[in-house]
């Protein structure tokens, strides 16, 4: 089970951890944030886990400590940034260094309107010369690592030169580490659930690219929903990154040390909330609520008997004032007593 961490300085928040890509978590909006993080971290000793995308001018001009805030026992951890400054990338990638953050990555897929408005995410593929600058100002400015991640195409670039055009200009930058969307974006026409699911996956494309670039660390996205998609695609590429499946079905990553890592096989539900009770009951005492953490638990249970009754219990009672740890327990007498 993870130590206990305590508040400190953001310039002594913890060391920064070697990275291994071969099995990362997604940035995911709303979703990936630290409760979430703590709790995957039980799950897997070894994944590689990602925040939800932080702009640069929420760090300068937000409330920092909210947006960079992690648990020390979440590491490896790596901040995504959304951007197109290099010099205020530049001065993020610093701050996060200081905070202890283990890597850096740039946001070049996600195809919002919102983040469109920004100038960031996918429609930074457009600008491939942009993206090196802000990367090589990124890459000047800190010691661990900075990796990117984008698209396959977006719009009507969908052919493999204009992919191998942009990555190519990363690589000059300094760039050794890609995370490719195996898909396609419509920046224009589809929503952002949309571009998730419409625009066809073409893994072929990656695996070409791994071949074209065997020098490059490819780290494929995407479509991959099982543990035995993941050794498929390892054998042709560097590391493999699951967002909404490793959510919804959390316990799906208690078989990534032992399945890809060669360790000791992950935990039980039952386990992971037991290792979940002392750090809600350290959440609560500093001002948190129980539904903010609970909500990301709701899928610990697919497909056991007592899984809906769990997921209700949670739904109806962890929101209320006052709720604490033993509304989890409760929630987890459901699931047993229907064994």
């Amino acid at each position: 089970m993870p130590e206990s961490s305590t508040p400190i300085a953001p310039a002594t928040r913890g060391s920064a951890r070697a990275v291994n890509h071969r099995f990362c978590t997604a940035p995911l909006m709303d979703w990936s944030d630290r409760h979430c993080r703590y709790l995957w971290r039980l799950l897997s000793k070894h994944a590689l886990l990602y925040t939800e995308m932080v702009t640069t001018g929420a760090i300068i001009h937000g409330d920092r400590e909210s947006h960079l805030d992690f648990n020390l026992e979440e590491q490896p951890v790596a901040l995504q940034l959304g951007g197109s400054d290099p010099d205020e990338l530049a001065r993020c990638a610093e701050i996060a260094e200081q905070w202890g953050y283990s890597e850096l990555n740039l946001n070049c897929g996600c195809p919002s309107d919102r983040v469109q408005r920004g100038r960031f995410g996918a429609c930074l593929m457009e600008e491939p010369d942009l993206v090196a600058e802000c990367l090589g100002a990124m890459k000047s400015a800190v010691s661990i690592p900075v990796t990117v991640k984008h698209r396959i195409g977006i719009d009507d670039m969908e052919d493999y030169a204009g992919l191998t055009r942009f990555v190519e200009a990363q690589a000059q930058a300094g760039i050794e580490t890609f995370i490719v969307h195996a898909r396609k974006a419509w920046l224009n026409g589809l929503s952002p659930k949309e571009n998730r699911e419409v625009p066809p996956l073409k893994y072929d494309m990656v695996y070409q690219l791994k071949r074209d670039y065997p020098e490059l660390e490819i780290v494929l996205n995407g479509g991959i929903n099982t543990i035995e998609a993941c050794r498929e695609h390892l054998r042709q590429l560097d590391g493999v990154m699951l967002g909404r499946a490793a959510y919804q079905n959390p316990t799906l990553l208690a078989e990534v040390d032992s399945a890809l890592f060669d360790g000791e096989p992950g935990p039980t539900p039952a386990e992971v909330i037991a290792g979940m009770l002392p750090y809600i009951e350290r959440e609560l005492s500093r001002g948190q609520r129980l539904n903010h953490i609970t909500r990301h638990m709701m899928g610990l249970f697919q497909g056991v008997p007592g899984a809906r009754r769990f997921r209700r219990h949670l739904s109806e009672n962890a929101h209320t004032a006052g709720a604490g740890p033993e509304v989890l327990e409760q929630a987890l007498t459901l699931v047993t007593d229907a064994a």
